[in-house]
C-alpha cells in the first residue's frame, strides 16, 4: 500500500513541479495582505463594513493585467531570461510595496492606504503573470493539471500564511511589523526565480501587432466553428481587421464588405460562429468561482461578527483549513488526472456550492467553535479542488506562443468578481443579513456549469 502510494504521489517530487509550488507560494502571500489582513486591521481601527467592502476594488490589477501583460512577452531584461527576469523585478516590486502599506495609518489617512494597497495588488498581478506564464511554458500539455494542484497547494499555504498566520501574529505585534515580516518571506520568491530553469519558448513576439493583438486574435481564430466554405470566405474579414492595424479605416471597411459579399452566411452566423465558443470560454472563467469568491471575501469580517476572536479565526484557519488545503489541492489533481477535466469541474464546482452554503448555517447558529472548524475545512477543501481543475483548463485554453497575454486575460476574468463584485459585497449583507447573502454566494455560480456543459459538446476539454 505505501508502495502504491509512493508510486501516485511521484510526480510531484520533481524539481519543476517543486518549483511551481514554490512559485504557487509567494502568489499566494501578497492578495490576502490586502484582503483578510487589511480586513481585519481596518475593521480594529473602527471602519465600516461599507468601506471595508468598497476596499476589494484596490483588487482591481488582477481584473485588468492584461492590459500590460504584452510587455512581459516582448521584453527580456537580462541574462536572467524573458520570464525569470520579469519575476525577479516584481517579487522586489511587491517587498518594497509591501513594507509601504504597513507603514500606513488606517486611522488617520485611508487614501494613503488604499493606494498602497493598490501597489502591492498591481506588484502581485504582474509576478502571478510571469509565473503563470512561466509554468504554462515550462510544463508540458500532459502536466497542466498536475502543475495546477502543485500551483493551488502552494498557493494556497502562501495565503494561509499571509491569511491566517498574519491574524495570528497580529494578536501578539502590531499590524506594522507583521507586514514587514511578510515582506520578508517573499525573499523566498527571489532566491527559487535564481535557482529555476528558464523555459524555452520557439516563438517571441517583435512587432505591436505580435505582441499586442495577434494573442486575442489567434484565441478566437483557434475557436471558430463554421462550415469549410465559409471558413475561407470569413477568413477575409478577419485579414481586415488585422490589415486595418497598419492601414486606414478605407482598407478596413472594403475588406468587411469583399468578406460578406464572397459568403452566404448572414452577419448573425458571423457572430454566432466567430464569438460564441469563445465568449463562452470566457464566460465560464468569470462565473465558474465568482460563489465562493464573493462567500470569502468578507469571511473575516463574518468571523468576527459573530463573536470569534482574531486567534480563534487564525488557529482554526491554520490547522483545519491549512490540512483541507493540501487535501483538496494534492486530491483535486489525482482526481482530474483519473476522471477527466470536465467531469472534475463539474463535480468540484457543485462541491463549491454546497460548501458556501455551511456559512449560512454558521451565520444562523453562531459562535460555535465546532462548526466554524467542519466549515472552513470543508471550504478550503472545495476550494483547493476547484481551483486546481480550473487552473488546469485555463492552461489548456492558452497557447504557448502568447502565453503571458491570454493567460493574463484569463485569470483577470478570474479575478473579476474578487475585485468589482466583491467590492460591493459589504452593501449585499446590509442588504440581505449573512444568512441570505451566502445563499445568494451559493446560487450564482450555478450558470457557470450550464455554461462548461454546452462547452464541452463542442470542445475537447
Amino acid at each position: 500500500m505505501f508502495k502504491d502510494l509512493i508510486e501516485i504521489t511521484s510526480p510531484y517530487f520533481q524539481k519543476k513541479i517543486f518549483i511551481t509550488l514554490s512559485m504557487g507560494f509567494v502568489s499566494g502571500i501578497p492578495l490576502l495582505l490586502t484582503i483578510t489582513l487589511l480586513q481585519a486591521w481596518l475593521t480594529d481601527e473602527g471602519i465600516s463594513k461599507s468601506t471595508i467592502g468598497l476596499f476589494a476594488l484596490v483588487g482591481l490589477p488582477y481584473s485588468l493585467k492584461f492590459l500590460w501583460a504584452p510587455i512581459f512577452d516582448g521584453i527580456t531584461l537580462s541574462t536572467l531570461g524573458r520570464r525569470r527576469s520579469w519575476m525577479l523585478v516584481t517579487q522586489i516590486m511587491l517587498i518594497i510595496t509591501i513594507i509601504g502599506l504597513g507603514m500606513t495609518n488606517p486611522a488617520m489617512n485611508a487614501t494613503n492606504v488604499a493606494i498602497l494597497a493598490v501597489l502591492v495588488a498591481f506588484s502581485s498581478a504582474s509576478q502571478d503573470i510571469v509565473i503563470d506564464a512561466y509554468r504554462r511554458e515550462s510544463l508540458s500539455d500532459q502536466e497542466q493539471t498536475l502543475g495546477a494542484s502543485a500551483y493551488v497547494l502552494g498557493y494556497r499555504i502562501g495565503a494561509l500564511a499571509a491569511g491566517a498566520g498574519g491574524l495570528i501574529l497580529a494578536d501578539y505585534m502590531s499590524y506594522q511589523m507583521v507586514y514587514a515580516f511578510m515582506a520578508l518571506v517573499m525573499l523566498y520568491g527571489v532566491l527559487i526565480t535564481i535557482v529555476a530553469d528558464e523555459p524555452k519558448s520557439s516563438y517571441k513576439p517583435t512587432t505591436f501587432v505580435e505582441t499586442v493583438v495577434k494573442p486575442f486574435v489567434e484565441f478566437f481564430d483557434r475557436y471558430t466553428s463554421v462550415n469549410n466554405i465559409a471558413t475561407d470566405r470569413l477568413r477575409h474579414i478577419r485579414d481586415g481587421f488585422a490589415l486595418s492595424l497598419n492601414s486606414d479605416n478605407n482598407l478596413f471597411s472594403r475588406t468587411i464588405s469583399h468578406g460578406y459579399k464572397r459568403t452566404k452566411i448572414t452577419r448573425r452566423n458571423i457572430l454566432k460562429n466567430i464569438f460564441l465558443t469563445p465568449i463562452l470560454i470566457l464566460l465560464f472563467i468569470l462565473l465558474y468561482k465568482i460563489g465562493d469568491t464573493m462567500a470569502h471575501s468578507l469571511s473575516t469580517n463574518f468571523y468576527l461578527d459573530i463573536g470569534f476572536s482574531k486567534t480563534e479565526i487564525g488557529t482554526v484557519v491554520k490547522f483545519f483549513g491549512l490540512f483541507a488545503t493540501l487535501v483538496g489541492a494534492f486530491a483535486g489533481g489525482l482526481i482530474a488526472l483519473r476522471i477527466g477535466l470536465y467531469q472534475s469541474l463539474i463535480i468540484f464546482g457543485v462541491f463549491q456550492a454546497i460548501a458556501t452554503l455551511g456559512f449560512s448555517l454558521l451565520a444562523v447558529i453562531g459562535d460555535n467553535i465546532y462548526l466554524l472548524m467542519t466549515v472552513i475545512s470543508l471550504e478550503n477543501l472545495a476550494a483547493g479542488m476547484g481551483y486546481t481543475a480550473y487552473l488546469a483548463f485555463i492552461a489548456n485554453m492558452t497557447n504557448k506562443q502568447f502565453t503571458a497575454t491570454q493567460f493574463a486575460l484569463m485569470t483577470a476574468l478570474m479575478s473579476l468578481p474578487r475585485t468589482l463584485f466583491s467590492g460591493f459585497s459589504g452593501y449585499l449583507v446590509e442588504f440581505f443579513d449573512w444568512e441570505l447573502y451566502f445563499v445568494f454566494c451559493s446560487l450564482i455560480a450555478i450558470p457557470a456549469l450550464i455554461i462548461l456543459n454546452k462547452l464541452n459538446k463542442g470542445i475537447k476539454i
